[in-house]
């Protein structure tokens, strides 16, 4: 009788809406980026204090972390260009992303890997990822200036954007070198 108190907890927290969507794995994000690379090697990059500095100046954002999960692709010795995770929080959840970068430091493409709010899931749609395509770190990866924002999505949207001008920055200042 004393337990019966705790059943419309537990019937609630079993119907509350789980919104975590889980659409690539880094491996696949590989694939779809750098579909003609026959292999692909991690390459993590640690940063040292001028290099962040040196991205936070190409980023207009702060580097956020030392560490970035970094994969080279490559078809025989030539290298294809880079393909670098992370996440960012969208309205309060994280964001998991890939950013596909050509050797010249451009954007190739960006995939998300999972998502996991209730709303802003648009950011997922190719037109709206097509934006970023060829860009680079010198301009054009903020809302407004070249990268569109989706009303309902507008947190996502600009933490995603900030996420991949950090990288595009990291592109320039590290891996282009």
């Amino acid at each position: 009788m004393r337990y019966l108190q705790w059943i419309p907890l537990a019937a609630g927290a079993a119907c509350a809406p789980v919104f975590a969507t889980q659409y690539l794995s880094a491996e696949q994000a590989q694939k779809l980026m750098f579909p003609e690379a026959g292999a692909f090697r991690e390459q993590n990059v640690a940063l040292n204090a001028a290099q962040m500095q040196q991205v936070e100046k190409l980023a207009g954002l702060a580097a956020r972390s030392v560490n970035w999960r970094v994969f080279g692709a490559y078809k025989g010795d030539a290298l294809l260009g880079w393909m670098v995770l992370d996440d960012v929080v969208g309205k309060f959840e994280l964001i998991s992303y890939a950013v596909g970068v050509n050797p010249d430091a451009s954007v190739r493409q960006v995939e998300v890997l999972s998502y996991r709010e209730s709303h802003g899931g648009e950011i997922r749609t190719p037109a709206w990822r097509r934006q970023f395509v060829g860009k680079t770190a010198q301009g054009g990866i903020a809302i407004g200036e070249g990268i569109a924002n989706i009303s309902g999505a507008t947190l996502s949207c600009s933490h995603l954007t900030d996420g991949v001008r950090r990288i595009a920055a990291i592109a320039q200042a590290v891996l282009k070198k």
